[in-house]
């Protein structure tokens, strides 16, 4: 006897309930139960939760948990024709980016692409100190044998930051200037951002194929382009109201108000939000090594798969260098550009 036969009895819903079809889909206690090894003992429970699988004991007109999970993955896979169909044309440009930049860093001889990129960190941060480390890392990872591995990561860091940066600022610029937008967008940007990494690899598992460089290139955008969006969101709504007021006294209209103030007064803070989307980036290049992303990920989670505890630590150890690269390269250019904020 189910614990809630009682109730169903005493409110008259007997008949009713038994014309309900038996032998759904296991519950999710014994699924649980499968995962784990181990079920809960039902004489334990005192005092079930009313919850679905519970009351579907007493009552068989009562779907279960499982049956309202399937419903969404039936609703998914009926409109994934139509997704796909929108959705291809329009990501493709960027299976064509991630597989260039593939290409040309794996491509590039090492003593033409790391002189490159140790030029690229002095331009921006012309630090000495960042330089010399940056060099001195590469040259370490070359020691290794993880130069090349490193550089794929590296070259996935770059498109996928690049599109943050071009698709994240403008998002960032529409919602300051309307409260209405940024109350629809907060809450997309909570969902993005508190959504744990690998369930952004479910739905695209079954849009795209393992193969397609897009796959991984979405969902390390969808979950790094939260940062540069809400500081470029914030830094322009900080820009001090006396300076818009002179702006509009000057009789600038709204584009020259933008570039010419706003901009440049929020610059610090949308290099915040960049150097953030950079990290974020770099955590999801290694989980979406699950999906064929290449570079250290793979390693990392090679050293996983077969227990290669060496071969995860010295991979681990390379994301950090790179992860330490990124950051002080792009704090030391956001040191610059407070420096040039402040002497103005």
């Amino acid at each position: 006897m189910a614990f809630y036969d009682g109730l169903f009895d005493a409110l008259g819903l007997r008949e009713w309930c038994d014309q309900g079809a038996g032998g759904g889909p296991m519950s999710m206690t014994q699924l649980l139960g499968q995962v784990n090894g181990k079920t809960e003992d039902p004489a334990s429970i005192t005092f079930p939760f009313p919850s679905l699988d519970t009351l579907h004991e007493s009552c068989l007109q009562i779907a279960q948990t499982r049956e309202m999970t399937a419903a969404i993955e039936r609703m998914f896979l009926a409109a994934k024709d139509g997704l796909k169909l929108v959705l291809d044309p329009l990501t493709q440009p960027l299976s064509w980016a991630l597989d260039s930049a593939l290409f040309v860093f794996s491509a590039a001889p090492w003593w033409i692409l790391v002189p490159l990129l140790v030029l690229l960190v002095w331009v921006l941060s012309r630090s000495s100190a960042v330089t010399g480390f940056v060099l001195g890392a590469f040259v370490f990872l070359g020691f290794i044998d993880h130069l090349d591995v490193a550089m794929q990561t590296l070259s996935i860091i770059f498109v996928c930051t690049g599109i943050c940066v071009v698709l994240g600022v403008p998002i960032g610029i529409l919602i300051s200037k309307s409260n209405r937008l940024q109350s629809v967008v907060l809450p997309v940007l909570d969902l993005l951002q508190t959504l744990p990494s690998f369930v952004y690899l479910i739905p695209l598992i079954f849009l795209f194929s393992v193969t397609e460089s897009k796959l991984y290139g979405i969902a390390i955008i969808l979950y790094a382009i939260v940062p540069v969006i809400r500081l470029t969101d914030l830094g322009i709504r900080l820009v001090d109201q006396d300076l818009i007021e002179a702006a509009d006294a000057f009789g600038m209209n709204r584009r020259q108000k933008l570039l010419g103030v706003e901009l440049p007064l929020a610059l610090p803070n949308i290099m915040a939000g960049v150097n953030q989307t950079i990290m974020m980036s770099l955590a999801m290049v290694v989980i979406a090594s699950l999906v064929s992303a290449p570079g250290l990920g793979v390693l990392v989670l090679r050293g996983i798969r077969n227990l290669e505890l060496g071969v995860g630590i010295v991979a681990g150890l390379g994301i950090v260098l790179l992860a330490i690269i990124l950051d002080r390269t792009s704090k030391a250019a956001l040191s610059r550009l407070n420096a040039t904020h402040d002497t103005h």
